[in-house]
């Protein structure tokens, strides 16, 4: 890692740092799993932290991205509040069939993050709940760890053999921290 560039971790929202309880379009919906903030300010200390979320409850007219920004915006506050910070939070708005250069487990948004921010990749994580977020990973050089939270015991037998695995953000961000 070259001294200009940072390691960091790109989190998934739903399902890996707060419940997943569908399309949210208001503040008052976000519920944070209760090891949320203390795993973000241990993984603060040592990577730049983004979010990449897709939210095709936009293209599907569940939701708005003014709803998706609204929601967004209270939880970076909420966050903040404890001294966790966010370079950039990252939305594909699309559904998954239209293909777009986006959506995860495209590697779009690691890659913007790369030449934005100047973050490594090949020292990189990911941490998600679904197996397009480990892919995702996997796909711009990083490192994709899967969580069993939100949609993740349900899709843990559709993950790659080599997957880090771990019980949620506590967990995955221990690994992340002995790696």
């Amino acid at each position: 890692m070259t001294k200009s560039s940072r390691a960091a971790v790109f989190l998934d929202r739903d399902g890996t740092i707060i419940e997943d309880r569908g399309d949210l379009s208001q503040p008052s919906q976000v519920v944070l799993f209760p090891d949320t903030i203390p795993a973000l300010k241990r993984l603060g200390e040592s990577f730049d932290l983004f979010i990449v979320t897709n939210q095709s409850g936009v293209a599907k007219g569940t939701i708005t991205m003014q709803d998706v920004a609204l929601v967004n915006g209270h939880l970076t506050d909420q966050l903040a509040h404890y001294g966790i910070e966010f370079r950039a939070i990252y939305v594909c708005p699309h559904e998954r069939k239209t293909g777009c250069a986006c959506i995860k487990p495209n590697p779009f948004f690691m890659q913007k993050a790369a030449r934005d921010f100047g973050i490594d990749l090949a020292h990189s994580f990911t941490i998600g709940d679904h197996p397009h977020d480990v892919i995702f990973a996997e796909n711009a050089g990083a490192t994709g760890i899967y969580v069993l939270t939100g949609h993740g015991i349900r899709h843990q037998n559709d993950l790659p053999q080599h997957t880090l695995v771990t019980s949620g953000i506590k967990e995955a961000v221990d690994q992340i921290l002995r790696i």
